[in-house]
């Protein structure tokens, strides 16, 4: 059979598609009568090839198409707009790269288009207005971003850090030994509460430097292996080194001896070698302002679910990595993590009303709480994390000062989670000059389709236009991006990526998005995370398991009587059960898991189904999807009769609890299914193939990369709910017949998932990233703070002006007095913090107060940071704006942006090409 064309790089759809067209005429002529037929409208894939099949009649002819040149192109069309007489497509023939043409329906004329023309022609389906206004406000990061080096190939997508070490060693390959200085100026700067780290200002050259390593190493190398590096302190300090080496000889003598390679001849291995073993990197700080976070009775609430276990397995890890670097960097610093999260009175039983917890098997780490705030006072109830963005700018102004309070300085890196901390994160990183990594979790966007074309339809109930806008200034701000899986940033063939669904979009009305970032942008990383092995493991490793809970577990699974934590019942105990664990919200599907089950009787005769998720009770639920999630369940079991084959667990908090009850369901000889119709990464899955449970996952996202499917576990269609429990069934008929398919199964999956799934892979990618990347940013320092300046307007003029638009709610405040300031540098006690830039000065930390002036975000590069500088950059509560206010404040700062952008632009021409 022959294979499908594919277009070469050079090829481009609009020199290629008239060749294509041409050769099925007759029919594509046809074919594009149907495509405008119906007026102006945006078809998707499936529409295409439904007219497609309607307009040619003939088989062959059809096949012939579909299996060419043509077929090929409109099998990559992600959508297109009609407009008749033309229709605009948007082809993506790889990962991350689009092209755009317009074909005239009348004469098959085909012509190549900007992203911009492709806009408006979607625009004009939407809002025709719009799309004919020339002062329709257009945003551009690669207009401002165009100096930064990029990658090319869609494979390399994900591998920023190998493509950042390669560049710097081929600045620091050259011959000048300028191209080093800035490393000796990296070094010259490490320093913990004003001690020098690593060399001290005697090494003022390049040369010296290289000079010293070479006297260093022969006399540490003359020492016993074991030596302890107070042995010979002072030895080095002589010739004009610090502590941070090592703990002993022998790691003082490797890490110097990598330093000279690296000056010599850096390659990337030595690089990433050397950056993981700088003390760098002390205090983190990770946000996470949304839902309920805790340690205990909070999964399942509303707004929290994996995000919270991914957030403590991931500081455990990071504070064992943290902790083994700085005992092998020979230093007595006591580590600090802060997750700083929202912090809620009305807690619901839980601890989310405590400001200061101490993180269950950790030394150094904390969940500090900060709460929402208005000139009312303190919000007490929980908010959905579609209502947070009034919020969040008091959030950062409080939680700044609480942080600086509590580490008594600067913290050395900052992480953002999901699309409200991930802004926060950005707020706080630009204020501080400190290196920030974003971690989206899920971005909204992919999951509610044309949810940017349609968000006036949306805006009411998700607030997209905010959450969109957020996203786009936390992409940008960002030093790094850390993701689970390839899926996430540039999706599969048929399938954009999250992030890659925010390259170009448009939100008639409101902004047209023609760069909004670049999936070749070499701050992406794949860094996959694991599960917590001491909670999650083999059903077939007794001595471990929980038996405490099995009485419970037993009661909860096959308990016939109905109560507040289950309804339904199981008759046949013998089955195996089929498991699925999620929020109850559209997205993830459980309905749908039900629907599947209720239609297919064979995998009814075969298996049990049991979920656990949500309530059972609308009225006991404030989330909108939830509630419409609940009564679509009980409508299913009702339609379907499931009593009798089906369970419903109301969601469980306890995860000691829940890794036993996956390993219960193990011990049934079942599987577990995660039917989400779209999965960032996939926690459940990776804690269900711990638990050794054959695993069926979506084929959307995350899940696709986790298993291999038919080897490790499978893959199933969410939008072929047939298909998919088919595939099911047969797994278990399979099981019947041959006794051994399921262990084998159950082996490989966990094979699977200690190769590539753990913490410790992990974290130690997570710190490396943060010191490499803290690095390049000092070497992009002037390209930072012009983006950073962009980065402030967009802020300023579209999302503050957005924020105030989102209603808070009118009651549920308590008062609060007036945030106490910290006053160090008042009192005249200046605060020593870790830094990669200059030492420290003096600085006052911020004066918080309950309102303040409009925000500002100007950068501050870390060289020139103290804490002084929030008190020159107050971040303030939202205002009251009248209704007619965001768009009168957008048209009147349109002709500002603008001069200012080509200032910008052509600063940097000068700059990069002189």
């Amino acid at each position: 059979m022959a294979s499908t064309p594919a277009l070469k790089r050079s090829d481009s759809i609009a020199d290629t598609m008239p060749d294509a067209l041409r050769q099925s005429r007759y029919h594509m002529k046809k074919c594009f009568a149907r495509f405008v037929g119906n007026g102006k409208r945006l078809m998707k894939p499936q529409h295409i090839m439904e007219e497609i099949e309607k307009s040619i009649e003939d088989g062959n002819e059809k096949s012939k198409v579909l299996r060419g040149l043509l077929g090929y192109i409109l099998s990559s069309t992600q959508e297109a707009a009609v407009v008749p007489p033309h229709v605009a497509f948007s082809v993506r023939p790889n990962p991350g790269f689009s092209e755009f043409v317009k074909v005239n329906a009348d004469d098959l004329a085909v012509d190549g288009i900007s992203v911009t023309e492709y806009l408006k022609f979607k625009e004009m389906i939407y809002d025709e207005n719009w799309a004919n206004d020339e002062n329709a406000l257009e945003i551009d990061f690669g207009a401002i971003d165009f100096s930064s080096p990029r990658m090319t190939l869609p494979s390399s997508i994900g591998n920023g850090l190998n493509f950042i070490l390669k560049l710097i060693s081929s600045r620091l390959n050259a011959s000048s030994s300028d191209y080093a200085k800035p490393l000796l100026d990296y070094l010259l700067a490490l320093n913990h509460h004003g001690q020098n780290l690593m060399i001290n200002e005697t090494m003022d050259s390049v040369e010296k430097l290289e000079t010293s390593l070479i006297r260093a190493q022969a006399f540490v190398s003359a020492l016993p292996k074991n030596t302890p590096f107070l042995n010979f302190e002072q030895r080095l300090k002589d010739m004009g080194f610090e502590k941070g080496w090592g703990d002993t000889a022998e790691r003082v003598g490797e890490r110097m001896r990598t330093l000279s390679e690296v000056l010599q001849a850096p390659d990337c291995v030595k690089l990433e070698s050397f950056f993981s073993s700088l003390p760098n990197t002390f205090n983190i700080v990770i946000f996470s302002p949304h839902g309920y976070f805790g340690q205990s009775d909070v999964l399942g609430l509303p707004d929290t679910g994996g995000q919270v276990v991914y957030i403590l397995d991931q500081v455990r890890a990071l504070e064992e990595e943290l902790l083994l670097r700085i005992k092998q960097q020979g230093l007595a610093v006591k580590p600090q993590i802060l997750v700083v999260t929202r912090l809620i009175p009305e807690s619901r039983g839980t601890k989310c009303n405590v400001e200061l917890e101490a993180i269950v098997n950790t030394k150094h780490s904390h969940i500090l709480r900060v709460p929402f705030r208005t000139d009312k006072g303190i919000l007490r109830h929980w908010v959905s994390r579609f209502d947070i963005y009034p919020f969040l700018e008091t959030f950062v102004q409080d939680a700044t000062a609480k942080i600086l309070e509590h580490m008594d300085c600067k913290p050395d890196l900052i992480i953002g989670n999901y699309s409200d901390g991930n802004l926060v994160a950005s707020l706080m990183a630009a204020k501080l000059g400190i290196t920030q990594g974003t971690i989206a979790h899920a971005l909204e966007k992919t999951k509610y389709e044309d949810s940017d074309a349609k968000w006036k339809e949306f805006d009411t109930k998700y607030h997209f236009s905010c959450q969109f806008t957020a996203d786009l200034i936390s992409m940008n701000s960002t030093d790094f991006v850390i993701t689970s899986t390839f899926q996430e940033i540039a999706g599969g063939k048929d399938r954009p990526g999250q992030y890659e669904s925010h390259t170009a979009f448009t939100m008639p009305g409101l902004c047209r998005v023609v760069s909004g970032i670049d999936v070749f942008d070499p701050k992406f990383n794949i860094a996959a995370p694991g599960a917590d092995q001491s909670v999650y493991f083999p059903n077939s490793e007794k001595q471990k398991r929980f038996t405490k809970f099995h009485p419970s577990i037993e009661q909860m699974v096959y308990n016939k009587e109905e109560n507040d934590e289950h309804i339904g019942f199981l008759a046949d105990k013998k089955k195996p059960i089929i498991f699925s664990m999620a929020r109850l919200d559209k997205v993830k599907n459980l309905s749908g898991l039900v629907e599947w089950f209720g239609k297919n009787k064979r995998l009814r005769n075969l298996v049990n189904l049991v979920i656990v998720g949500g309530f059972f009770d609308p009225s006991k639920s404030k989330d909108r999807e939830e509630i419409a999630e609940i009564i679509k369940l009980h409508a299913l079991v009702k339609e379907y009769q499931l009593n009798g084959q089906f369970r419903w667990i109301a969601a469980q908090t306890d995860r000691y609890r829940n890794g036993e009850l996956y390993r219960c369901i193990a011990d049934t000889k079942g599987a577990f299914v995660q039917p989400a119709l779209y999965e960032a990464f996939g926690l459940t899955v990776i804690e269900a193939m711990n638990c050794g449970l054959p695993t069926f996952a979506t084929n959307q996202g995350g899940p696709a990369e986790i298993i291999v499917d038919g080897v490790s576990g499978f893959h199933i269609d969410p939008n072929n709910g047939e298909e998919s429990s088919n595939k099911i069934a047969d797994f278990f008929e399979r099981c019947r017949a041959d006794g051994e398919y399921w262990k084998k199964m159950s082996a490989a999956g966990l094979q699977r998932i200690y190769a590539c799934y753990t913490w410790k892979i992990y974290a130690n990618k997570m710190l490396n990233m943060g010191s490499t990347y803290g690095f390049w940013r000092q070497l992009r320092k002037e390209p930072k703070l012009a983006k950073q300046s962009y980065i402030h307007m967009f802020y300023s003029l579209l999302f503050r002006t957005l924020a105030r638009t989102v209603p808070v709610p009118s009651d549920g405040y308590e008062p609060v007095p007036m945030p106490k300031a910290i006053a160090a540098a008042d009192q005249g006690k200046p605060k020593s913090v870790t830094t990669v830039s200059k030492p420290p000065q003096a600085a006052a930390a911020p004066t918080l107060m309950p309102t303040v002036p409009v925000a500002q975000i100007t950068p501050t590069p870390r060289d020139e940071g103290g804490l002084e500088q929030i008190n020159k950059q107050p971040i303030g509560p939202p205002d009251v704006a009248s209704p007619n206010r965001p768009t009168r404040c957008l048209w009147n700062c349109f002709f500002v942006i603008i001069g200012f952008l080509c200032l910008v632009y052509y600063k940097l021409k000068n700059m990069y090409y002189k």
